[in-house]
């Protein structure tokens, strides 16, 4: 349970006492202004900016992709890059986990018109941050020489690997603190500023990245290397641009004061009890993930290739449908917050139908044009590799219509802070059917790679039913600013 905080005057105070009170004052404010905008286009304008940061920071690898492929010793330095960000999301788990917990506790909070708990749950959320940085730094530098190792990087690619984690690795309070800030101010239903400032640190990125990698400017040639400095640099300016607005700007619906805050216990656990959960979801999904390409190694050699083409075809796919769900869970928290239940179910029969449509339309582009698609990258037509790619592409576009739903109802569970019921059901749809079906399908049954892309559909097929389910029995429906467990 949140500090109830009730006894101090603040900024946008309600001046109510009571659930009932906190509902009439969130009514006033959110449906007495004239020309309201629908909660449809609500939902789509908080969701474009977030949509617009996901496609730089996919823009952002790709560029530090690019300018390693320049390198003398290329081939080796993308290996060593594509091993690195491996290892690098692996220890990224965790912050993804709390970034989903500040949302939904700072959603409902703002819900609620609680601005002072807002404030602070951000201060409280910073110093979690600040201490996972530390952790991350210190044990990732030590583990991430075996972490190489168990990921099969050989003793070429590992020094250069090495390279890029370790400043990487480092540095990465910026990267975290950056994320925790953006993820505040879509809790409070800004999302415009954080793409803003995603612009100018990725200009900083693609500036620096140029000098560090390939030695211009004046700058030291570190090749690998010099995408990690440049990075990190980078964050580190966008932490100056946060810090610098948060303290000063008063019109943002959260402020941040530099003055040392002591750790508040209770509202710590309430978001490590949304966080944790979300994290393991993530670390169950990477598991599904690697049971495929486990059991396509076994398969055949190319199949790997083309399912890795297939995912980065999958990824540029989804940032729409993942931008809508990020939205959905910061207006679906606001909603709960000031008990607006009706508003919450709202904003998620919009969510769903607003991503379906997305891949639907993007699912029949698959269908229709995975030939041309596989095209692009540079597999020749008739070999194995192009073979399997465009079977593969065409089965993810099949799918399309049922991962829409279950990124649409996402958003819901999150910004409800209902992470364990998304926990639950992904262990069951994944680690009890998916891994098990492909499995079957593959080997006893005899499908071989199609057997094993089949069973990926299949198993989200089940997620999303699960997750109807979940929705129905509306555990998630709790109102007020207490997310319980």
């Amino acid at each position: 349970m949140l500090p109830d905080n009730r006894g101090g005057a603040h900024r946008n105070r309600q001046p109510f006492g009571d659930d009932r009170g906190r509902v009439r004052w969130y009514q006033a404010r959110t449906m007495a202004e004239p020309g309201r905008r629908s909660i449809p286009r609500r939902l789509f304008d908080l969701a474009l900016p977030v949509i617009g940061i996901n496609v730089l920071n996919v823009m952002s690898i790709f560029v530090d992709t690019l300018m390693c492929s320049r390198l003398p010793d290329a081939e080796v330095a993308l290996a060593a890059l594509g091993f690195s960000v491996q290892v690098s999301f692996l220890l990224m788990t965790a912050m993804m986990g709390l970034t989903v917990g500040t949302v939904a506790l700072v959603a409902r909070a703002h819900g609620a018109g609680e601005a002072t708990r807002v404030d602070h749950i951000l201060a409280q959320s910073t110093l979690i941050t600040l201490a996972l940085a530390v952790g991350v730094a210190l044990v990732g530098n030590l583990i991430a020489d075996p972490l190489l190792r168990v990921l099969g990087a050989s003793d070429a690619v590992r020094p250069q690997a090495l390279a890029y984690l370790r400043p990487l690795l480092t540095g990465c309070v910026f990267t975290y603190l950056t994320l925790l800030y953006a993820a505040v101010l879509r809790g409070v239903g800004n999302t415009r500023l954080p793409f803003l400032i995603a612009i100018v640190t990725n200009a900083a990125n693609i500036t620096l990245n140029y000098g560090f990698i390939l030695g211009h400017w004046g700058f030291p040639a570190l090749g690998v290397g010099g995408a990690a400095w440049g990075t990190v640099g980078s964050f580190a300016v966008s932490n100056a641009i946060y810090l610098l607005i948060l303290t000063r700007e008063r019109g943002l619906g959260v402020r941040m004061s530099l003055r040392p805050r002591r750790p508040d216990p209770r509202l710590i656990r309430e978001t490590f009890r949304v966080g944790v959960p979300a994290a393991l979801d993530v670390v169950i999904m990477n598991m599904g993930f690697l049971s495929v390409l486990g059991m396509l190694g076994r398969i055949d050699q190319v199949a790997v290739g083309a399912h890795g083409l297939g995912l980065r075809v999958q990824a540029l796919a989804f940032v729409p449908g993942l931008g809508v769900s990020m939205a959905c869970a910061a207006m679906v928290g606001q909603a709960l917050g000031a008990g607006r239940i009706d508003e919450a179910r709202a904003v998620t029969h919009a969510s769903i139908r607003l991503c379906v449509t997305i891949l639907v339309i993007l699912g029949a582009f698959f269908v229709i044009c995975a030939e041309p698609i596989v095209g692009l990258f540079d597999a020749p037509p008739g070999t194995r590799l192009h073979e399997l790619a465009v079977e593969w592409i065409r089965i993810l576009g099949v799918g399309m219509p049922i991962f829409g739903g279950h990124i649409g109802l996402a958003g819901l569970f999150q910004g409800a802070g209902a992470t364990r019921t998304t926990l639950g059901i992904n262990l069951i749809s994944t680690v009890l059917f998916q891994i098990p079906l492909g499995l079957l399908l593959a080997f006893p049954l005899g499908l071989g790679v199609t057997g094993v892309w089949a069973s990926f559909p299949t198993g989200f097929a089940l997620k999303l039913l699960l997750e109807i389910v979940a929705y129905r029995r509306a555990r998630w429906a709790r109102v007020g600013i207490e997310i319980e467990a």
